[in-house]
Formats: C-alpha cells, structure tokens, sequence
C-alpha cells in the first residue's frame, strides 16, 4: 500500500516510544521506506539501535557528533532529510516537543527538521491528562493545526502514573490507519494550478474606533488555502481582519474594507484559475466616516442615524468579467435555504456555491462545518459535520474533476 513512500518517523522522550516500535515495523510492511529521528531523550526509553533494526536504516538522535572521532560527515543533514521525505510523522509527541515546534524553537536535529520541513506532518500527541488538558498545551497543539499539523487525537485510559483519564497516545494500528488513509487519499491534482481565496470578515469604518463588521473569523477560508496549496496549488489569500496564522507556502495580502478587498481580487483575477470566495464581505458600509471619535455629548436625543450605502458585489463582478476561471461562492441563509443559494449561485454566474448550516458545531467561529455544495448544472452534494480542512478538500475535489473536464 505505501510502496515507495518515503516517511520519517520523529520519536520524543515519553513512555509510548515503545508503541513506535510496531509503528515503525508496520509502515516497512506496507512498504514505506521508514527513516527514524529521535530526541536525546526518547533514547531513555527505546534504544536507537532498536529502530535501526526495524527501520533498516541509520537513525539520527544529534544534530552534531559528541567528538570528531565519531565522525564529522554532518553538513545540513536536516535539510537534505527534510528534502527527502513525502510524510513526517511524529510518535509519541510530548507536550515539551509540541510547545517548541508552536514556537519555532529548534534546539534538537528533530526540532529543527520540522522547521525545514516541506512535506505534511502527523503529530501523535502522548503525555499525562493534566499535561495533555493544561491550557497552554491545548493552545499549542490548536497553533500547531491552524499552522496546518495533522493531529492524531489521543485515547482515554489508564495512564503511565497510574490516572485514568485522555492523554494515552493512540494505539499503533490507528496510527498506520492514520497515515495509510493521508497518504493513499493525499493529491498533488493542482499542480501547476493558480487559486485565489478570499477569507475572513471585513470592517467599514464608523469612526476610528468603531465599524461595522461580523462574526467570521477565517477559518474556512484559511482552511481552504492550507488544502489548496498541500496539493501542489500555487495560492494566493486575501484576508480580512484575522488572528489566524497564514498557512505555509501560501501568499498573504491583508485588507480591512470591502474595497480593499475588491481591489486585490480584482488586481489577480485574470492570472488565477480557480477563485474562492469563502470570505464574509460586509454587504453595507457608512456613506460617511467620522475623522474623530463620535461621543456621546455629540449626539442630540437618544438616537443615531448611520446612513449606509451598498459596498461592491465582488462575486457579481468576478461573474460578469469570467475568462475560464472556476468561481466558488459561499452563502449562509436562515430561511428557504437551498433556493435562495440556487437563486445567488444563477444571478452572480458561479460554478460552484456552498451553502454553509447556521447551527452547533457549523458556521463562525467553529472548527468544522455543515454544508451542501451545489453546482452550476444542479448536482447536490450534502456533507455531513466535518472539520472545515476536510469541507475544503471535499471543495477541492469537485473543483478538481472540473478542471480535468476542460475548464481553464
């Protein structure tokens, strides 16, 4: 099943190193040609000479040998290995390796490694419950997906100090599962491909402290260009306002108004061949913007008046001035919810319209989404709640096959 794939296996100092053991072994029966890096501690547990032994190859535990006598053939080995692997996988995860690769921090040949990484990386994440539930280690391991790490979510059980609760590393054959379902399921179909998201809210000023804004926070548009670009598409993503970090090999312009926005798409348009529009623009914006802060002893009476006016429709424009490109549109409605998605999908000349669920678990500020996705000839296609990376994909794919079938 893996013939031919090229995996390195990234082992940290905690007590599942063990379970890497059968990892590593059933990776090499599939096929995959298995290179192993372990930390300094990882070693305390396993010995290296074990996973030489199942991996059929050297093991790299130090970024440099201790003296000359043991050899100085180092160079920018993580480099070279970062080069050679189509998957980085790392089992177990201890909370001390995760909180470094969220901050950057390369202090071992592991660390580093992924720093210089161009492949996908499954991180498999082992340590005590109250380790595993702190905080600060859910922040991290939430950087490390929004960086777009695949994560491999631990078990509940008996743990090593005797507790019982969710931190156990998942057992081997769901973590070859794992890694089986990324890398048979993983495309390089956009290659060569140009694709322009746009994500998140914008904001139309009041004054300068106030706007009008919403609740987006970009997640399904970053999620979009995180799946385009790990497969093999040349990306470009135009923000609004968002917290979220870019995803890697992706090109970031920022913008606040809808007319900065208008702009920027508009200024790529032609060169691109698929446009999604997963960004939330504000459909009105302040005729007029107050240079000061309004305060209230400016105001007469208990009310204000903002007069608003109608901000560009980009989706419209983007329609009308078609040059082959795929145009995917987004719609949220709370009533009529199909029609009224067909109805945008025919007026603005889209391809493809996703019709994003307002509800638990779907829409702003959630991790995963409900959609239906429906295309310019009528098909349906009715998802289930999944992550918003797979809602993308699942975008991707159809987008995908369309490009195949002749479009641009």
């Amino acid at each position: 099943m893996l013939e031919g794939k090229k995996i390195i296996v990234g082992v940290t100092g905690g007590i599942s190193a063990y379970k890497t053991c059968y990892v590593v072994r059933g990776l090499k029966k599939l096929g995959a040609d298995v290179k192993v890096v372990m930390t300094r501690s990882a070693t305390e547990f396993v010995t290296p000479l074990t996973f030489s032994t199942l991996s059929g190859n050297e093991v790299i535990v130090d970024m440099f040998p201790k003296t000359t006598s043991e050899g100085t053939n180092i160079g920018t080995r993580h480099i070279e290995l970062a080069l050679w692997a189509d998957l980085m996988l790392i089992a177990p995860a201890t909370a001390n390796t995760i909180a470094k690769i969220a901050h950057g921090i390369g202090d071992n040949f592991l660390t580093s490694l992924v720093l210089a990484i161009r492949c996908p990386v499954i991180i498999a994440p082992a340590m005590d419950v109250d380790m595993y539930l702190n905080e600060i280690t859910q922040r991290n391991i939430k950087k490390l997906k929004e960086y777009g790490f695949l994560i491999i979510e631990p078990e509940e059980g008996e743990l090593a100090s005797g507790l019982v609760g969710v931190g156990r590393m998942a057992e081997p054959e769901k973590i070859i599962e794992f890694v089986c379902d990324f890398l048979l399921g993983f495309k390089f179909d956009l290659k060569g491909k140009k694709i322009l998201v746009t994500a998140g809210p914008t904001y139309e000023p009041i004054d300068p402290v106030r706007f009008i804004g919403n609740w987006s926070t970009g997640k399904m548009g970053f999620a979009a260009a995180k799946a385009s670009s790990q497969r093999g598409a040349d990306v470009i993503l135009i923000s609004g306002p968002t917290s979220l970090e870019t995803p890697k090999n992706v090109k970031r312009i920022d913008v606040i108004t809808s007319d900065e926005m208008f702009n920027e798409v508009v200024r790529f348009y032609d060169e691109v061949d698929v446009v999604i529009m997963a960004s939330a623009v504000a459909d009105y914006s302040p005729v007029q913007k107050f240079e000061r802060k309004l305060k209230k002893e400016d105001i007469k009476g208990d009310f204000v008046e903002l007069k608003l006016k109608k901000t560009k429709d980009i989706l419209k424009y983007l329609g009308e001035h078609k040059k082959g490109q795929i145009l995917v549109g987004f719609a949220l409605e709370t009533e009529n919810a199909i029609e009224n998605a067909k109805q945008k999908l025919e007026q603005k000349n889209l391809d493809f319209i996703v019709l994003n669920t307002l509800g638990e678990g779907s829409g702003f500020g959630y991790d995963t989404n409900i959609v239906t996705i429906i295309s310019k000839n009528g098909e349906i296609f009715e998802l289930p709640k999944m992550s918003k990376y797979e809602v993308a994909n699942k975008i991707l794919d159809i987008v995908s096959a369309k490009l195949k079938n002749g479009k641009k």
